[in-house]
């Protein structure tokens, strides 16, 4: 077994975080390209924590290493992982958590992702991830496996923070401009009944 850990730091807050982590994965992201699909398996509220918990599934498309391809067949291009997540409003935390369900008989991957605020402003990411090639065969093997999917993931982290980054700046951007123009509109009727008010 492998084992890929990442902590970054995004400046926004949590609230902002939480809110754009459902975006994580929309056309303002040009660095996920590769995910093709996220829907939505369920989602429900526990009335006694208010823990909203989720569950995805996400379709990648992402291409393997030739030998690697040689190794577990063909038809690598296309992978599937299902993500649970659970946001915590109370504790102010989102975790999430995934597995793969493609290969998963070969190739076993566990990851977890934290988001917790650091202060009002800034925001903490955490991310472990657990690779372990389940194919028969000698260690030599399974070890070149581990390793590529470690070096996948740390490739895909640096281009995650980017995504994610661009994501964020874009989510403040829009709500701010809903925030405007939800004022212009508040101060156009109060103006409108200033009028009506002195007419009559």
């Amino acid at each position: 077994m492998k084992v890929f850990s990442n902590a970054e730091t995004f400046n926004y807050s949590w609230e902002e975080v939480s809110t754009a982590n459902w975006r994580k994965y929309c056309p303002w992201n040009d660095k996920s390209t590769h995910v093709v699909a996220v829907d939505t398996i369920s989602r429900s509220v526990d009335p006694a924590t208010g823990i909203l918990r989720t569950e995805r599934l996400i379709t990648c498309q992402q291409s393997a290493p030739e030998w690697l391809k040689k190794i577990l067949g063909a038809g690598m291009e296309e992978s599937q992982v299902l993500e649970t997540s659970y946001v915590d409003p109370a504790n102010k935390t989102v975790t999430m958590v995934s597995a793969n369900l493609t290969w998963s008989n070969l190739i076993n991957v566990q990851e977890t992702v934290v988001y917790k605020p650091l202060n009002e402003h800034q925001t903490q990411f955490t991310q472990d991830a657990k690779i372990t090639a389940l194919c028969g065969g000698w260690q030599r093997i399974k070890n070149s496996i581990e390793d590529t999917m470690v070096k996948r993931f740390r490739e895909n982290a640096a281009k995650g923070k980017e995504g994610f980054e661009a994501v964020l700046a874009m989510s403040r951007r829009v709500f701010a401009e809903e925030r405007e123009r939800e004022k212009m509109t508040l101060l156009m009727s109060q103006a409108a009944n200033i009028r009506m008010a002195q007419a009559v």
